[in-house]
């Protein structure tokens, strides 16, 4: 979504958001039961669990931070930009898998509606039309996102009860025989071990709210993280049990892409069947399109911070990043054919990049706890709600991993060019230095080429090095500027850094702030450090002016960690970063 000058109440955020997690709904119920049969919503209870303690993790880093980004964000303002990137290529993946595997549901359950329907081809169309809907500049809309959760929740809630009514009619029968069925591989700790682990899938989407927190009014996004969570606690427990009650386990493993609508057909008849596919093909058609919205906004963040190529800035006459949701289609469509659509390899893609974005978040919990303790946050995790959150997540990693190893290759494919990409970008000073080498040691064999190639690459070089970056000092201690120096160096291209305090009438910079500046900047031979002197408060406004004036963007400012007592949201400083 593009920011609004009216901020989202918490039923828009919550259907943004829950459109994508609740779709999960639609498959997650019939993946568990296939690991953990008669016992998968036991699993399923275990992940809300899971979830209801990244709630307090979510809560406390965004709180502290309210900036669009998720995992990248709080990474990009706790460590290094290259650890940031890291999280940065997993959401990235875990959108994909997200379009992939929401695109490819929603032609299932629109084969049952319609038996001719070639369901890859119609999955390349569905992806296809979202990619020409976000070219012309569509972006989600909070009113149609309201009506499609609204009517999805009915829908489940419809489906609850006639099937509940369904078993009160006819009896537990069904259920007794699948309790004294036997269990999946021998073992009821490792059914729900395997269920819990492929049942993790159900909480895509968790991080979405995080996404899209600077359009959120205030206090809103604790509430998108509440409701979530009791969507996802409620409903997929509450389904996969009414599926065990109603349907024999090797009935739900035949329809395991559309069990909803199955269960449906069966408890109300084929009326509540076509309408729960029809809601289905609205709800995750929904999802597709909130991941092209999400991988936009992140992709052109990451183009600003110049981890990917410029190229990707490039707009169309809508104001569309082309060149990004292009690249992301590609990628889509790539992914739908090397596993042929099967939900199994697509579910283990995604869940192993989403659960390593939630691995991250919960270290950066642990960064932002010891990196920036001052930093005021609405929401406390303590340690050990982060420890247990963490061993779950990583429970449900290595579950995932041990069921399907070939599902790890698959994710590797992606994932590795993925980062050889942002490892060459975050690394290209020293690649064309080394390119520059070579052009020199190659002119004994051709003067001229090499001539170009060293001025091709001496011009890259200096357009790179040319952008200044500005730090604010409230006059820090020599280690403090130390720590700034040292960041840009390893985290940045530049050979300018601006080092800014803000005086007040009559007063007078401390002299030891010039010495140490001066110290630095004979240590740092690469950064040439400019001290400027400027009368003024801090705040949006002076950024703003600062910005324009000297042609620098505001993702190239930053700042200490501020405390208590600082009078602005870090939201309101328009992507000024923390880097002490």
């Amino acid at each position: 979504m593009s920011a609004t000058h009216k901020k989202l109440n918490e039923l828009e955020a919550t259907a943004i958001c829950g459109n994508d997690i609740s779709s999960s709904c639609l498959y997650v119920s019939a993946l568990a039961i296939s690991y953990a049969g008669q016992y998968a919503w036991l699993s399923l209870l275990m992940v809300g669990a899971v979830l209801f303690l990244f709630r307090r993790i979510y809560g406390e880093v965004v709180g502290a931070l309210p900036l669009n980004g998720g995992a990248y964000n709080v990474l990009l303002n706790t460590t290094s930009k290259r650890n940031a990137a890291l999280a940065a290529c997993l959401t990235i993946l875990s959108y994909m898998a997200t379009a992939v595997i929401s695109a490819a549901d929603a032609m299932h359950y629109l084969h049952t509606l319609w038996h001719g329907l070639p369901i890859i081809p119609a999955t390349m169309g569905l992806l296809g039309l979202f990619l020409a809907l976000t070219l012309l500049g569509m972006s989600e809309s909070a009113i149609v996102a309201v009506v499609i959760f609204i009517t999805h929740m009915v829908s489940l809630t419809l489906l609850s009860g006639v099937a509940i009514w369904f078993v009160a009619t006819n009896g537990l029968d069904n259920l007794t025989m699948n309790f004294q069925a036997p269990v999946k591989g021998g073992s009821i700790v490792g059914a729900l071990f395997f269920g819990f682990s492929a049942a993790m899938l159900g909480i895509s989407g968790f991080e979405s709210s995080a996404n899209f927190v600077e359009e959120q009014a205030p206090g809103v996004f604790q509430k998108t993280l509440r409701n979530m969570w009791v969507v996802v606690t409620v409903f997929n427990p509450l389904l996969a049990f009414l599926a065990i009650a109603v349907l024999p386990l090797a009935e739900i493993g035949e329809h395991k892409e559309t069990v909803l609508a199955y269960l449906g057909t069966k408890t109300g008849g084929p009326w509540l069947g076509t309408a729960i596919s029809v809601n289905a093909v609205a709800v995750l058609s929904g999802a597709v399109l909130t991941s092209f919205v999400g991988v936009s906004g992140l992709m052109k963040r990451m183009t600003l911070d110049r981890i990917l190529p410029q190229f990707f800035l490039k707009e169309n006459k809508r104001k569309s990043n082309y060149l990004i949701l292009i690249t992301f289609f590609l990628l889509c469509i790539s992914v739908l054919l090397i596993t042929r659509g099967q939900l199994g390899p697509l579910a283990g893609v995604y869940t192993i990049s989403f659960l390593s974005v939630m691995a991250f978040f919960a270290l950066g919990n642990f960064l932002l706890k010891s990196k920036r303790p001052r930093l005021p946050r609405p929401v406390y995790a303590g340690v050990l709600v982060v420890t247990l959150a963490l061993l779950g997540v990583i429970v449900g990693l290595f579950g995932n991993v041990k069921i399907h190893p070939e599902y790890l290759v698959v994710f590797l494919q992606y994932f590795v060019p993925t980062m050889l990409v942002v490892y060459i970008m975050l690394n290209r000073i020293a690649i064309l230095n080394l390119l520059l080498a070579a052009a020199d040691q190659f002119a004994k064999h051709s003067p001229r080429l090499s001539r170009f190639s060293r001025l091709t690459l001496r011009r890259a070089l200096r357009e790179l090095n040319q952008q200044e970056f500005v730090f604010f000092t409230k006059g820090d201690n020599v280690s403090n500027l130390n720590k700034v120096m040292a960041y840009v160096v390893e985290n940045e291209f530049t050979t300018r850094l601006k080092i800014v305090t803000l005086l007040r009438d009559g007063e007078k910079y401390p002299e030891d702030l010039l010495n140490d500046i001066r110290v630095l900047d004979r240590a740092y031979e690469q950064i040439v450090v400019d001290f400027v002197t400027l009368d003024g408060k801090f705040g949006p406004e002076l950024i703003d002016e600062l910005s324009q004036k000297w042609g620098i963007p505001k993702n190239f400012m930053f700042i200490g960690s501020p405390g208590d007592q600082f009078p602005y949201h870090i939201s309101e400083l328009g992507g000024v970063r923390l880097i002490i």
